[in-house]
C-alpha cells in the first residue's frame, strides 16, 4: 500500500477543488477527518454523526457491523459524507494514496448535491451537527434524571423509532399548519345559506366539520400523536419530535440514493481522469472505480444505475452538456430521474431483471424484453427510496367517540405483511395509549386491523 501523508492529500485536495470549480458544482466548506477502521464502524451504526444519543439498537448495529467486518463478510465504506455546512467526511486512515484521492473527489459530488438537490432544501444543513448534538445531550438528560431513568426513555424510543418512516415524504412542500387547513376548508366551502331564500329552493349547504382531527388526513404519525394525545409527559413529547426531526434530515437521502451516488461517482471519474494522476496511481483507480460501480450479482448497485444513467444523460445532450446534468441533480429524486431517463435502451444494457421468492430462492420471472420492460420499470419504480414503505395516514382521533386512533393503508396492489402491521399498530398503541385502529386491503378484502389493551385482531369489512 503507497506511503503518503497530510502533505499530500493537501496538495491533491487542491487539484481536485480547481477541477469541481471548472465543473460548475458548487459546494458547501469540507472538512475531512482521519478514522481508523473502528471509529468507521461506529460511525455507520451511529448513522455517520459524532454525536448521536444512546439507544439499544446503535450499539446492536455497531456489533453486527463489527462481527461481519472482523470475519471477512463485508468491509468498509471508502467515506462517509454527513450532510451539514461545512459538510464533514470521514477518510479511512490506512487506505492507499490513491484511495484517498479517489475518496475526496467522490465527497464533492455528494457535498455539491447535499447543497443543491431540491429534497435537501427543507433541511439546514448549518445547523445539521449541533441539533445532533442537542438531541444526544437532552435525550442523555432524559436518562440521568431520577424521575424518568434510561428504562421509561428507550421505551418512547422503541416506539419512536419503528413509526418513523411513517411522515410525509416530499419535504419540498409545506406542510400547512391546522389553522391554516381550517381557514382554506372555510374559503372552499359553501355560502351560509340565507333563510328566507332557502324556502323558494331547496338546496344543501355542506359545512366543514372544523372539530374533526385530523381536518385533512395526516401521514406525520408522531408528531400528530406528540401534539394530541393529552397524556403524554413533556419529555416524551419531546422525544418524538426528536426522532421525527431525525428521521426528516435523512429521508431526503433515502429518496436520492441512486442519484447521489450515480452522480458522486460520476464527478470522480471525471476529476480523476483529468488531474494528471501518476500512471501507478490511475491504474490503481481503475480497479477501485470498477469495483465500486460494477453490478451486484442477485441485487442492484445504486453507483452502477446512477453513474450508467448519468453518462447517458450528458451523452445525450451535448449541446447543453455539463448545464443539463446541474439541472436535474437540483430538480429530480430517485422516482422521477428514473421515470424519466430509465430507457428500454438502459434496461437491457443495465440486464435488470425480475426476481420472485421461492423458499430460500430468488428465481427469475421475468426480463427488460420487449413486452414486459414498462412492467418491470413501474415495479421498480415503487421499490425505490420510501416506495418501499406503506403510505399509513391518520384519518380520525376520536373514532366512535372513544379516541380510537382511526388510520388507513394507501393500498397500491401491495398487501401489508400482518407481522410488522402487528407489530406497528402495537407501537402506535404504546404512544397514543388508547385503541389504534388500521384499514387496509387482505386479499382483495378491506380490512380493519385492531391493537387495544386486549392486544391485537383482524376483521373483514363488507
Amino acid at each position: 500500500m503507497a506511503t503518503w501523508d497530510l502533505s499530500d492529500l493537501e496538495y491533491w485536495d487542491a487539484k481536485i477543488r480547481e477541477r469541481v470549480e471548472a465543473l460548475g458544482l458548487d459546494c458547501y466548506p469540507q472538512e475531512f477527518e482521519m478514522c481508523n477502521h473502528t471509529d468507521m464502524l461506529a460511525y455507520m451504526g451511529y448513522s455517520g454523526m459524532p454525536t448521536h444519543y444512546p439507544h439499544w439498537s446503535y450499539g446492536k448495529a455497531f456489533e453486527k457491523l463489527k462481527t461481519l467486518y472482523d470475519y471477512g463478510v463485508s468491509g468498509l465504506p471508502y467515506e462517509m459524507v454527513i450532510n451539514s455546512s461545512p459538510a464533514l467526511a470521514y477518510l479511512m486512515r490506512d487506505n492507499s494514496l490513491c484511495l484517498q484521492i479517489l475518496t475526496i473527489a467522490h465527497v464533492y459530488g455528494h457535498n455539491d448535491f447535499f447543497k443543491n438537490n431540491f429534497t435537501f432544501k427543507s433541511t439546514r444543513a448549518e445547523f445539521t451537527l449541533g441539533t445532533f448534538k442537542a438531541h444526544a445531550e437532552r435525550v442523555r438528560g432524559y436518562m440521568e434524571d431520577p424521575s424518568i431513568g434510561a428504562d421509561r426513555v428507550e421505551n418512547i424510543l422503541d416506539a419512536a423509532h419503528a413509526l418513523s418512516l411513517q411522515r410525509r415524504r416530499n419535504l419540498a412542500i409545506r406542510k400547512l399548519s391546522e389553522d391554516e387547513h381550517r381557514e382554506r376548508l372555510l374559503q372552499d366551502a359553501e355560502p351560509a345559506p340565507d333563510p328566507f331564500q332557502a324556502l323558494h329552493r331547496r338546496t344543501e349547504y355542506v359545512q366543514p366539520d372544523l372539530q374533526r382531527l385530523p381536518l385533512t388526513p395526516e401521514p406525520d404519525l408522531l408528531l400528530f400523536i406528540a401534539e394530541h394525545n393529552p397524556y403524554l409527559a413533556n419529555w416524551e413529547r419531546d422525544l418524538l419530535e426528536i426522532v421525527d426531526e431525525e428521521a426528516r434530515y435523512f429521508i431526503p437521502q433515502i429518496e436520492t440514493k441512486i442519484m447521489n451516488e450515480g452522480w458522486a461517482s460520476w464527478v470522480h471519474r471525471e476529476i480523476m481522469s483529468s488531474i494528471d494522476l501518476p500512471q501507478e496511481l490511475y491504474l490503481e483507480f481503475l480497479v477501485r472505480h470498477n469495483q465500486v460501480v460494477r453490478p451486484t450479482p442477485g441485487g442492484l448497485n445504486p453507483y452502477h444505475i446512477g453513474l450508467k444513467l448519468w453518462t447517458d444523460l450528458k451523452e445525450g445532450h451535448e449541446a447543453s452538456g455539463m448545464a443539463k446534468l446541474l439541472e436535474v441533480r437540483e430538480t429530480d429524486r430517485d422516482v422521477s430521474f428514473l421515470r424519466r431517463h430509465l430507457t428500454e435502451e438502459a434496461m437491457r444494457e443495465l440486464d435488470l431483471f425480475q426476481y420472485e421468492a421461492r423458499g430460500d430462492d430468488l428465481v427469475v420471472t421475468g426480463v427488460s424484453d420487449e413486452d414486459g420492460w414498462h412492467d418491470i420499470k413501474e415495479q421498480f419504480l415503487r421499490s425505490v427510496g420510501m416506495g418501499s414503505m406503506p403510505v399509513i395516514e391518520i384519518v380520525d382521533a376520536d373514532f366512535g367517540r372513544k379516541r380510537t386512533l382511526y388510520m388507513v393503508h394507501q393500498h397500491d396492489g401491495r398487501d401489508l405483511q400482518l407481522e410488522n402491521a402487528e407489530k406497528t399498530l402495537a407501537y402506535a398503541f404504546r404512544l397514543w395509549g388508547r385503541e389504534c385502529v388500521l384499514e387496509t386491503v387482505v386479499s382483495g378484502k378491506r380490512t380493519m386491523l385492531t391493537f387495544n389493551d386486549r392486544g391485537f385482531s383482524a376483521k373483514s369489512l363488507k
